[in-house]
């Protein structure tokens, strides 16, 4: 027990000093994660703690975060991202497995070795891409979406680079792969391994189906007999309960787990339970991810390093140079271009942690002889390590000096100052502008997408180029004299971010602010905002209007209903704000929750007799 708490401590203290440091100095949470791991890793020696068996479990990290990313897409999401699986990941893990192995058989390995180093270094880094993205807010952009793409394709590519790696054995390591003992991918149960290949393949497809069918007929039912007994404890006992299960059952037939809970995610996607799931799932995730990133790092062999250095540089470069070669050329014919196409390039050319699974595998199937899988275990590493200063690449210089054809976080000089400024000028932003203008009202517009701002020019529109949460920039357009405020940004941390710097220090100002959804709205509430306009609710509102219709009522009573919800709506969540905190999750704030519940039991039968007697007088 005493062992177990002082490796605990040890992991948890160097995860605690080193990420804040690594966030401080813009080099981002993964690559603090690595330091602390290289920091403990003469400690965890000391204590002989065995780090290749802390990293399979930490591994289960990735599985959480894929079933977070699933809960996220949409079936039909998924479907339309098609075209991006096939070309994009297809095109990258054969053009780079072809490349790389073309290299190693100039480097004088036989010709099986060489293709099982290029299929291992293939595959990128689900683990430390995803939580790269996520935190900087880039997975849904466009160049973001194409790296996950990839990603997802890889992560099936497994499958059959893990059935073909035995039939490239060498002879001359069979002897050691003997004495090595064999064993399987994952060094647990696989219940396909002795299995003719057909019989495989329909027990792995069964698998992928049960999956599918346990999350739409099984895992609703589960949940609902869950909330009933009002245990958070329990609920969040039933999410582990279905991601290890659902992991569990891609193990034994030889999948990968993390592709089984991304399945089950994306099947969860549309369940009433999709949010609970995730914050649930969440802390665990993040935990197991970070300790993931540790054991990376405390896994590297220095002293071994510091004999073949040249080797594991040779090759870690080779790695990285031929799968940006690669990215850059799909990518571009894909159609990526800019900054998407950058954010391509520099997201995915590391190895990734199936690498370390498919390098042990090599070796016990007579295909790598231990030194040489040595050797590779630190290329793998560095690319890993690498990757974070990819980003910061990415961050500093090519995002704000090449893709934006400005200097870096140089905005544009406001040579105007009107009553009325807008931040952001896209889908809402744009037709707020248009109004003001047609009515005779000049604003000074603010943006931070310089190719948009670009094209306005074109049609004779001046925006400013800038990030409008910079106070010195707001000062420079007048805010301290300005009537309105419009927040049109698109990211809700970004919002979050104006809206209380305006509130807080200029209370004479009016703030209308844009809110992502209900939740936003109670959010922004708390912080002063009292003019705030959900995106998508007047656009809800017609469509539900137009449902009415559809169903028989005339126009005129159509337009009433609509109004006798948007009145009762309105009214409802003017109370519900005054019960929220910021301090408090949602979930957590029981004040909140028994105010919507005592709302929702008091304005629901006033609201079907009101649409009732509308109904009536329309007939």
């Amino acid at each position: 027990m005493t062992s177990f708490l002082i490796l605990a401590f040890m992991i948890l203290v160097a995860g605690v000093l080193a990420v804040p440091l690594a966030s401080r100095f813009g080099l981002g949470s993964v690559l603090g994660y690595l330091l602390a791991g290289m920091a403990i890793s003469p400690l965890l020696a000391r204590f002989d703690v065995d780090v290749e068996a802390l990293q399979v479990f930490a591994e289960f990290g990735v599985v959480m975060m894929l079933f977070i990313i699933g809960l996220e897409m949409e079936p039909r999401r998924l479907w339309a991202m098609r075209g991006k699986l096939a070309g994009l990941g297809g095109g990258q893990v054969l053009l780079t497995t072809l490349i790389i192995t073309g290299i190693a058989l100039i480097d004088s390995q036989p010709w099986q070795t060489a293709l099982a180093i290029g299929m291992v270094l293939a595959l990128s880094s689900t683990a430390i891409i995803v939580q790269t993205l996520t935190e900087k807010g880039l997975l849904r952009t466009e160049g973001g979406e194409a790296s996950f793409s990839v990603l997802l394709v890889q992560d099936v590519a497994v499958i059959p680079i893990l059935a073909l790696l035995p039939l490239l054995a060498v002879p001359e390591l069979a002897g050691a792969a003997a004495a090595h003992g064999g064993g399987g991918a994952h060094g647990g149960i696989d219940l396909t391994a002795h299995m003719p290949g057909w019989l495989a393949g329909v027990t792995r497809i069964g698998a992928v189906a049960a999956v599918i069918a346990i999350g739409i007929y099984a895992i609703r039912p589960l949940f609902r007999y869950i909330a009933k007994v009002n245990l958070r404890e329990l609920f969040t006992a039933a999410a582990l309960l279905v991601v290890i299960g659902i992991a569990l059952l891609m193990s034994l037939v030889g999948l990968s787990p993390a592709l089984g809970a991304f399945v089950a995610g994306v099947v969860l996607a549309t369940s009433e339970y999709r949010h609970e799931l995730e914050s649930d799932i969440n802390p665990f995730k993040g935990l197991l991810l970070g300790l993931f990133f540790i054991t990376v790092g405390a896994g590297i062999d220095f002293v071994l390093a510091s004999t073949i250095w040249q080797s594991v540089v040779f090759w870690a470069a080779v790695t990285i140079a031929a799968k940006m070669a690669v990215l850059l050329v799909v990518g571009w014919l894909y159609g990526l271009r800019r900054q998407a196409l950058w954010l391509f390039c520099l997201s995915l050319p590391q190895a990734g942690e199936f690498a370390f699974v498919l390098i042990a595998f090599g070796v016990a199937n007579a295909v790598f002889d231990q030194a040489f899988a040595d050797q590779l275990l630190l290329v793998v590493a560095l690319t890993m390590l690498v990757t974070p200063l990819l980003f910061i690449l990415y961050d500093k210089l090519i995002a704000h000096a090449y893709c934006t054809g400005q200097a870096p976080d140089e905005p544009d000089p406001i040579d105007e100052e009107n009553p009325i400024i807008i931040a952001g000028r896209g889908r809402v932003g744009g037709i707020v502008d248009r109004m003001l203008d047609a009515a005779g009202h000049r604003a000074t517009v603010i943006d931070y997408n310089s190719q948009h701002l670009e094209n306005l020019k074109k049609f004779g529109i001046t925006t400013y180029y800038g990030d409008a949460t910079r106070p010195d920039l707001l000062a420079s357009a007048g805010i301290e004299r300005a009537r309105i405020l419009v927040v049109a940004l698109d990211e809700r941390e970004q919002i979050d971010k104006l809206v209380r710097y305006a509130c807080d220090n200029f209370p004479k100002l009016h703030v209308v602010a844009r809110a992502k959804d209900r939740d936003h709205v109670y959010h922004l509430w708390a912080m002063g905002c009292r003019d705030i306009i959900r995106e998508t609710y007047d656009s809800a509102l017609r469509m539900g209007r137009s449902v009415y219709e559809a169903l028989g009522h005339d126009r005129q009573a159509a337009i009433a209903m609509a109004d006798a919800f948007e009145e009762m709506d309105r009214t409802s969540m003017r109370e519900v704000a005054d019960a929220y905190r910021l301090d408090i999750p949602p979930y957590e704030n029981e004040e909140l929750l028994a105010k919507i519940r005592e709302l929702k039991a008091e304005w629901d039968p006033k609201l079907r007799d009101a649409m009732d007697e509308i109904a009536q007088r329309g007939r």
